[in-house]
């Protein structure tokens, strides 16, 4: 076996089909956000607008999260010294469970190093728990959830994308005696649209199964305290396990599960991905606590973003460019071709100082390659300026279509 010329014709593959994926050195700068310096391979500095980041807030970069990260460092240090069950569980990490805790109206909160590692591990570990489990998810669901079903060895039934009807047929053909999860999204992060929350609660009560739903691109920027689409629309009750990021609206790090204490408690017992992973270090614990404790009462911030987002779509939809628009934060402009998807993106970075990334396969289907824009309360109305004047050149220089996406 040649190793080498086999890595070699698989990367050669992803550079064939024009979704080789290239990273770009960033450097954010404080109280710039969202400029940010480019380096250059040649060694040249550039200043550049982030397009595409997950801090939607800015609140990486907010004093209130930045004063709770200097003390908790200043305090204890770099690093935690452990897993949860050895030394890494502080009065940080308590904290920071207890406002998770408050902001989903749970009895409790887990913490993981990252939202991917809370579903999981959550999603592999519930079969184990639950004899005989069905998890029934949607098509669409992150990579992250479609891994943690698949490893979790038991059963399960994907539905089509938001089909209710189509879930409803599952269920039904199904034990009724057989324990059973839904497992779903609320905001679908790639075409921003929403999950359908109370039509899939209503058939997990009415089949008797748990539900399970994924917030992590609406936590800190929906509901009166940033509680997520469930929070905005009074349902947080009717959903027995909520996943959210500390990485996005929050602007810092790390995921969770909001639950039932003992629920949360046995996947703290069972789940590998918990046991055997060292926590994460008290000052990220302590910035990301602030950052949900501030957002629970700025709604300003969130109302800012949202005009912004509106902004955007408005002004892209005029030009005719094809936006697909669900009426979420989310701006994903359809291109439909990996080589043009990413020549756009080159081209925008290079020739405007616009830096996006462009969006393929496996991220989303062939043939629906995308630029995604995330535009924050602080994207200036000059920078929207530049961004909708360099699509439209780029528009007319790849002679792309510019029929507008239907919702």
């Amino acid at each position: 076996m040649n190793y080498d010329a086999a890595i070699e014709t698989a990367l050669s593959r992803l550079h064939e089909e024009g979704r080789y994926r290239t990273f770009i050195d960033v450097e954010r700068r404080c109280g710039a956000f969202p400029r940010a310096i480019w380096r250059h391979p040649d060694g040249s500095e550039r200043e550049i607008t982030v397009w595409c980041g997950n801090d939607y807030l800015g609140m990486g970069q907010h004093p209130d999260v930045l004063a709770a990260m200097h003390e908790a460092l200043d305090a204890t240090g770099a690093g935690s010294g452990g897993t949860r069950n050895i030394s890494g569980t502080t009065a940080y990490h308590k904290r920071l469970e207890a406002e998770i805790a408050d902001l989903h109206g749970k009895e409790a909160a887990l913490v993981f190093t990252s939202a991917y590692i809370a579903n999981d591990a959550t999603l592999s570990t519930l079969p184990r728990l639950l004899d005989g489990l069905i998890i029934y998810s949607d098509a669409l669901n992150h990579a992250s959830m479609i891994e943690g079903i698949r490893r979790n060895g038991g059963h399960k039934r994907v539905f089509r994308h938001n089909d209710v009807g189509h879930l409803r047929e599952l269920l039904a053909a199904d034990d009724p005696a057989a324990p059973k999860l839904i497992a779903f999204e609320s905001v679908y992060s790639m075409d921003g649209d929403f999950g359908p929350i109370a039509e899939i609660c209503d058939l997990a009560e009415e089949f008797g199964a748990l539900t399970y739903m994924d917030e992590v691109h609406a936590v800190g920027m929906y509901g009166p305290r940033g509680g997520g689409v469930a929070e905005r629309e009074g349902l947080m009750d009717r959903i027995d396990i909520i996943n959210g990021t500390l990485a996005k609206a929050y602007g810092v790090m790390g995921g969770y599960i909001a639950a039932r204490a003992n629920l949360c408690d046995a996947i703290r017992s069972y789940a590998p991905g918990f046991i055997f992973t060292t926590s994460l270090p008290p000052a990220v614990a302590a910035g990301a606590a602030a950052s949900v404790r501030h957002l629970k009462t700025d709604q300003g911030l969130r109302d800012r973003q949202q005009e912004q987002a509106r902004i955007l779509k408005t002004r892209l939809k005029g030009l005719g460019l094809p936006i697909i628009d669900h009426g979420s934060h989310i701006v994903p402009v359809h291109v439909g071709d990996p080589v043009h998807c990413k020549a756009i993106s080159d081209m925008l970075l290079e020739d405007f100082g616009i830096y996006v990334q462009p969006i393929n396969f496996p991220t989303v289907p062939r043939g629906t390659e995308r630029l995604r824009f995330t535009p924050s309360p602080v994207h200036e109305g000059p920078m929207v300026d530049k961004l909708v004047h360099a699509l439209d050149a780029l528009w007319s220089h790849c002679a792309l279509n510019r029929a507008e996406m239907s919702a």
